[in-house]
């Protein structure tokens, strides 16, 4: 007898096991996916990012940075770059030698390795001696904690060597062809 009532609870308590571990197949409610016809109520989108590494992002922090991109382009013998907010002004220093051809060409390649970085990508690239060895004075002015009025005036002196007149904000001064201009241009001097 006693052997009876072990079996019968052996069984019923495999049973038991059995039915609650059993998977139900019922459909997924109505509210969870819509049907074949029905219209979806609203769509969410979610943008996919990679996250970033963590960077120091102090101003001397991302200049020593585009630095270092700078240095690791070929005939770059020597950087400066300076960061203030959104605007970065990085000076090159090129071997003397080097032809007007070879260094655009050099400053196109460090201006595309900038670009790959977040904070380089809106940089101005400059090789003119006078402008890198202007780059340099600011560079020391700001660590040495000289105001910065008189350091922005340097910057936007700068930048207006650099960029006399920015693409976006030159006027249009298209005029529409005329008898009097298409008869001055087929004239040769």
């Amino acid at each position: 007898m006693h052997l009876l009532l072990r079996r019968l609870s052996i069984l019923f308590v495999i049973s038991i096991l059995i039915t609650g571990c059993e998977t139900s197949n019922k459909p997924p409610a109505k509210e969870a996916t819509p049907g074949p016809n029905q219209p979806i109520s609203h769509t969410e989108r979610v943008k996919q990012t990679i996250p970033q590494p963590k960077r120091d992002q102090s101003s001397q922090a991302i200049a020593n940075r585009l630095v270092n991109l700078a240095t690791s382009v070929p005939h770059v013998r020597g950087a400066t770059a300076v960061v203030l907010g959104k605007y970065t002004i990085v000076g090159i220093d090129l071997d003397p030698r080097l032809d007007r051809g070879r260094v655009g060409t050099v400053k196109y390649t460090v201006a595309q390795a900038l670009h790959e970085d977040p904070q380089g990508a809106r940089a101005l690239v400059t090789a003119d001696i006078d402008l890198v060895q202007r780059l340099r004075d600011v560079n020391h002015d700001i660590r040495q904690g000289r105001p910065l009025g008189g350091i922005l005036e340097e910057l936007a002196d700068i930048t207006n060597r650099i960029v006399p007149q920015p693409s976006r904000e030159a006027p249009k001064r298209e005029e529409p062809p005329t008898r009097t201009n298409e008869q001055r241009l087929k004239q040769t001097p």
